[in-house]
């Protein structure tokens, strides 16, 4: 698994479901660069299981987002006409209806090669025969991408366990707390708690103070 912190996000254009309903033919991260923060997260498939609550509890939470002037796009290996019937099922008949947010469709699965989070790969075998070896589908990848295209944070998730919509808010305070401030964030800090100034001195201050 590579590791892309620290790196500009892979470029990529596909098609999505927009808005709930729409569908479009090019979308690209590239729209967010200078503008917004980007939260790009992977999930396995469409009509699933532990997909839907994650779904669900970003865009529960999407007012969150949006006030951090953060973007939220989902992206999974599904067609996009897929996307656009899961949106369009209610939840009690196992849809996600109501999430607003673009869910990109990455049916070649360049794009979860790219973000390497795709949960096997394409091999030869001896007689020379293409195959695909493991999963067609990503792990649970999350990917939060600074205003100027940069990996700040990730974590990848196997595909049974689910992610914590209010962590990926805290490292969304913090790095933009960092950026604001210049201060290092502890340990489980959020908004409101003591950072630490980048200094021998400063993390001397902290553990006295918090120790």
């Amino acid at each position: 698994m590579g590791v892309l912190t620290g790196q500009m996000a892979p470029i990529f254009s596909a098609p999505a479901i927009i808005n709930g309903n729409e569908m479009v033919e090019a979308f690209s991260l590239d729209q967010f660069i200078g503008q917004k923060y980007v939260v790009f997260f992977f999930y396995p498939a469409d009509f699933t299981f532990v997909c839907p609550t994650e779904l669900l509890a970003f865009q529960k939470k999407i007012a969150e987002f949006e006030k951090r002037n953060v973007a939220v796009v989902g992206c999974s290996t599904d067609s996009q006409f897929s996307h656009w019937k899961w949106l369009n099922t209610e939840i009690t008949d196992g849809g996600i209806k109501g999430v607003k947010y673009p869910i990109i469709s990455d049916q070649s699965k360049i794009i979860s090669e790219n973000f390497d989070v795709l949960a096997g790969s394409y091999n030869y075998t001896e007689q020379g025969e293409l195959v695909f070896q493991g999963a067609p589908m990503a792990y649970r990848g999350l990917f939060l991408i600074d205003k100027e295209g940069v990996v700040q944070h990730m974590v990848v998730n196997s595909m049974s366990l689910g992610r914590s919509v209010d962590e990926t808010l805290r490292m969304v305070d913090a790095l933009q707390y960092f950026e604001k401030h210049g201060e290092v964030c502890p340990a489980d800090w959020h908004t409101g708690d003591d950072a630490i100034q980048a200094s021998p001195e400063g993390i001397a201050k902290y553990l006295k103070k918090h120790n």
